[in-house]
C-alpha cells in the first residue's frame, strides 16, 4: 500500500535531513576524534566529501550510475552506519542508537512506499 501523499513528503523531507544529518555526524566525528590535530580538517572535510560523492554516484533518486535496489541499501547502510559509528565515536552511544534505528525506519518505509509505487 502507497503511503498518503502528505506522509510521503515527510518521509522524503526525513530522509533528506538524515542524510544531511549523516554528512555532518562525520564531520564531527573528523574534527573531534582525528589525531594528529594537523589531521582533522582534512579529514572532517574528506569523510563526509566521500559519503557524499558514494550516496551521489548510486542511492541517490537521480544517481549518475543507477544500481538495483539492494546496491542502493547497501550504500545507505554504509553511510548512515559510519555516521552511528561517528556519534559513539565522539561520545554520544544513545544519539547513535537513536539515529541508526529513525534511519533504519525511514529507509523501511521509503523502501516499502516506491515498491507499492512500481506495482500499484
Amino acid at each position: 500500500m502507497r503511503l498518503p501523499t502528505p506522509l510521503h513528503v515527510v518521509n522524503e523531507g526525513l530522509a533528506f535531513l538524515l542524510e544531511l544529518a549523516a554528512l555532518g555526524c562525520l564531520a564531527w566525528w573528523g574534527w573531534q576524534r582525528v589525531e594528529p590535530v594537523a589531521l582533522r580538517l582534512v579529514v572532517a572535510v574528506a569523510a563526509p566529501a566521500a559519503a557524499a560523492v558514494l550516496w551521489g554516484l548510486f542511492a541517490a533518486p537521480k544517481a549518475r550510475f543507477p544500481v538495483p535496489l539492494p546496491g542502493v541499501l547497501a550504500v545507505k547502510a554504509l553511510v548512515f552506519g559510519a555516521a552511528v559509528a561517528a556519534l559513539y565515536g565522539v561520545g554520544h552511544p544513545a544519539w547513535a542508537v537513536a539515529f541508526g534505528i529513525v534511519a533504519l525506519v525511514n529507509t523501511g518505509v521509503a523502501t516499502m512506499d516506491r515498491r507499492a509505487a512500481m506495482h500499484g
